[in-house]
C-alpha cells in the first residue's frame, strides 16, 4: 500500500498493532475487537439457525452433517474429562471452540487487506483478530473462572469451598500456606488460559507482518524477482502451519475449560 510503503519497519508494525479505540486508561474500548467479536458471534448464530432450519431425520445435508460431527467431537471430549457434566456444558464447549476458532481464523486474512480498506474509509487503525487482544482472551478466561467458582460452591457448598482453601494441599495445620497456594492455583487457571491463547495468536500475527515486510520493504526494483517469490512461499507455508495452530489453540481452550469445570464439579478437590 502506498501509505504503508512510506513507513519504516517499526512504524509499520506499531501501526498494525494499534487498535481502533476510544477512551483512555482503564476505560479504553477497543472498537475493532468488539466489532469483530460480535460479528463472528452473530455469524455463528446465523449459520446454526440455518443448519437447524434445514435439519432432517433422514440423510443429513452437508451443513447438518458438519455440525453433527462437530457436536459429537465435543461430546466425546466432555465424556472423557467431565463424565457427569450438566446439559449446558456441551453447547457451551461447542460455542467456545467455534467462536475462538473463528476469531483465530481472522489471522489468516492477508494482514494488510482489511486495514487498507479501513484506511480508504478514513479509519486509521484496525486490528481484525480479536484473540490478539488480551482483553478478549481475559474476558473469555474470567467468564470460565466465574463458572469454576459456581461449580466449586455448588459441589462443595460454601463451607466446603472455604475448607478447600484452608486444608488443600498441606492439611489443616498449614492453613495460611494452603490459602495462598490454593488462591494461586485457582487464579492461575484463567490467567494461563488467557495468556496461552493470546501469546500464540499475537506471535502468529507478528510473523505475518514480518513476512509482509519482505514484499513491502525489500522487494524494490530488480530485488523483487527474489524477495516477492520468497514472500509468497513463506506466506503460504506459514498459513498452512498457522491453520494448525489456530485449530489447536481453540481445541486447547475448549478442553481446558471442560477439565477445569470438571475438577470444580467433583466433591473431592
Amino acid at each position: 500500500m502506498s501509505t504503508e510503503n512510506k513507513m519504516s519497519t517499526v512504524e509499520y508494525i506499531q501501526h498494525h498493532l494499534t487498535n481502533l479505540h476510544v477512551g483512555e486508561g482503564f476505560w479504553t474500548f477497543n472498537l475493532d475487537t468488539i466489532f469483530f467479536s460480535i460479528l463472528l458471534g452473530v455469524f455463528i448464530l446465523w449459520v446454526a439457525k440455518k443448519a437447524m432450519a434445514t435439519a432432517t431425520d433422514g440423510a443429513p445435508s452437508g451443513l447438518q452433517n458438519f455440525f453433527e460431527m462437530l457436536a459429537e467431537f465435543v461430546q466425546t471430549n466432555i465424556k472423557d474429562a467431565f463424565p457427569n457434566a450438566p446439559a449446558f456444558i456441551g453447547p457451551m464447549a461447542l460455542t467456545i471452540f467455534v467462536w475462538v476458532w473463528l476469531m483465530n481464523f481472522m489471522d489468516l486474512i492477508p494482514v494488510d487487506l482489511l486495514p487498507w480498506l479501513a484506511g480508504i474509509m478514513g479509519i486509521e487503525h484496525l486490528r481484525v483478530v480479536p484473540t490478539t487482544d488480551l482483553n478478549t482472551t481475559l474476558a473469555l478466561a474470567f467468564t470460565v473462572f466465574g463458572l469454576i467458582l459456581y461449580f466449586n460452591i455448588k459441589a462443595k457448598g460454601i463451607g466446603g469451598f472455604i475448607k478447600m482453601f484452608l486444608t488443600h494441599p498441606f492439611g489443616p495445620y498449614l492453613a495460611p500456606i494452603n490459602v495462598i497456594m490454593t488462591l494461586i492455583e485457582e487464579i492461575a487457571k484463567p490467567i494461563s488460559l488467557a495468556l496461552r491463547l493470546f501469546g500464540n495468536m499475537f506471535a502468529g500475527e507478528l510473523v505475518f507482518m514480518l513476512i509482509a515486510l519482505i514484499g513491502g520493504t525489500l522487494a524494490v526494483g530488480a530485488a523483487a524477482l527474489f524477495w516477492a517469490p520468497l514472500q509468497a512461499v513463506l506466506d503460504f507455508g506459514w498459513l498452512l502451519f498457522h491453520l494448525l495452530v489456530i485449530t489447536l489453540q481453540a481445541f486447547i481452550f475448549m478442553v481446558l475449560t471442560i477439565v477445569y469445570l470438571g475438577m470444580a464439579y467433583t466433591e473431592e478437590h
